[in-house]
């Protein structure tokens, strides 16, 4: 499906100069003299290559439609992660490079969707969010406000994320699976 240039978004995937990329930023631009564009961080889902393009709103792009089938993580093994397909059962591997700093949130069991291009297993959409258990975080400073930035803390998967003061060891929280980022504490 062929798309105007300018109505490209994160997460969308275009063929572009023969390729399959995925969007990773966007930026608007409107320079003083022309037309304005949209500047564009692409991806090569292959290979990984980086590309920056510019994208004038004239110019058609071939947005690609991914094939999404429901999976079931089951465990990893020298970077490769198997899923089982949650209808026919059948198991595939996809390389731990090839997803990213998703992996860390791979849970057992976890229900995820993965995404495929011509058969070809091309990423891993996780849920929303995660809970994860916080192992280490400093204590409350008495006379913080409530204003106060955030403080640092330790997951039980090992990846750190700032957290608001009143979040304690112990404590359960769920954890933007997208960016990395607190969300908010699970009672």
């Amino acid at each position: 499906m062929k798309v105007p240039g300018n109505t490209i978004r994160p997460g969308n995937v275009v063929e572009h100069q023969g390729g399959i990329w995925i969007a990773v930023k966007i930026a608007h631009t409107q320079p003083g003299k022309g037309g304005a564009y949209l500047q564009v961080e692409l991806k090569n889902l292959i290979d990984g290559r980086k590309l920056n393009e510019r994208f004038r709103s004239s110019e058609k792009v071939e947005k690609i439609r991914l094939e999404q089938k429901n999976n079931t993580f089951l465990f990893e093994a020298d970077g490769m992660y198997t899923f089982m397909d949650t209808e026919t059962y059948e198991q595939i591997e996809i390389d731990g490079e090839l997803m990213g700093d998703k992996t860390a949130f791979l849970q057992d069991g976890m229900e995820v969707i993965v995404e495929s291009y011509e058969d070809k297993p091309i990423g891993v959409e996780l849920p929303a969010t995660v809970e994860l258990e916080v192992t280490e975080t400093e204590p409350v400073v008495k006379g913080q406000t409530a204003k106060s930035s955030n403080k640092p803390a330790t997951m039980s998967n090992g990846t750190r994320v700032m957290v608001p003061p009143f979040v304690n060891q112990g404590d359960k929280i769920k954890i933007n699976t997208e960016d990395g980022s607190y969300s908010e504490r699970v009672k």
